[in-house]
């Protein structure tokens, strides 16, 4: 039996990419990955994220969607939605991993209605039999997948960080000061590149 898990990281965080990521397992797969100690990604440090997220790329195939906070904005315009966005995101992810594997499910996250991510799938995400449930990190393919998605996010975030030259902070909630010093130091096109425009911290940051 193979399977492909897939998880996300990032749509909390009002600075940084969305990133999708997806990891084909059998069960010898699933065994190692339990032996290695992956588990949900919020159950682990950031510095446990990015060892336990090269380890996790040797032992497994797998696919990492990026969707810097600029394409997200776009994409958002688009959408309007961003459990759409994320099943746009989630599709992606499926279909460059059946390209080249054969798998006998897909797992995911429960995220809005199911039919988001069934209208978003490609050719042959549309033939493959997907599973969305609640709670789905309790899958070892997808807490794998939640490793690396996040390991990817953290990355991402530093490298912006140091393209703007500030460290932009993780979450949502204490963000808002960092936030108006990038808005003083540039101007407020700035978030277009860093952060996730739609988020109701944009109007308190503009105070619009």
């Amino acid at each position: 039996m193979r399977w492909i898990g897939i998880d996300e990281a990032g749509k909390g965080d009002y600075f940084g990419y969305l990133v999708i990521a997806g990891v084909v397992a059998d069960d010898d797969a699933a065994t190692k990955l339990r032996e290695i100690g992956v588990k949900d990604s919020k159950m682990l440090s950031d510095t446990a994220v990015a060892k336990l997220a090269t380890k996790i790329k040797k032992a497994c195939r797998h696919d990492i969607v990026r969707i810097s906070p600029e394409k997200y904005n776009s994409l958002y315009k688009k959408f309007q939605s961003l459990n759409k966005m994320l099943a746009w995101g989630h599709a992606r992810a499926i279909e460059n991993l059946l390209q080249k594997n054969e798998v006998d499910f897909v797992v995911t996250d429960k995220f809005g209605e199911e039919k988001f991510l069934r209208n978003m799938l490609f050719e042959r995400g549309k033939k493959a039999k997907i599973i969305q449930k609640i709670r789905a990190e309790s899958d070892p393919a997808v807490a794998a997948a939640s490793v690396l998605a996040r390991a990817e996010f953290l990355r991402t975030l530093k490298m912006l960080s140091l393209e703007i030259g500030f460290s932009l902070p993780k979450g949502a909630t204490h963000v808002e000061e960092s936030a108006k010093h990038l808005v003083k130091k540039y101007d407020e096109s700035v978030l277009d590149f860093v952060a996730k425009k739609h988020f109701k911290t944009t109007k308190r940051v503009l105070e619009k």
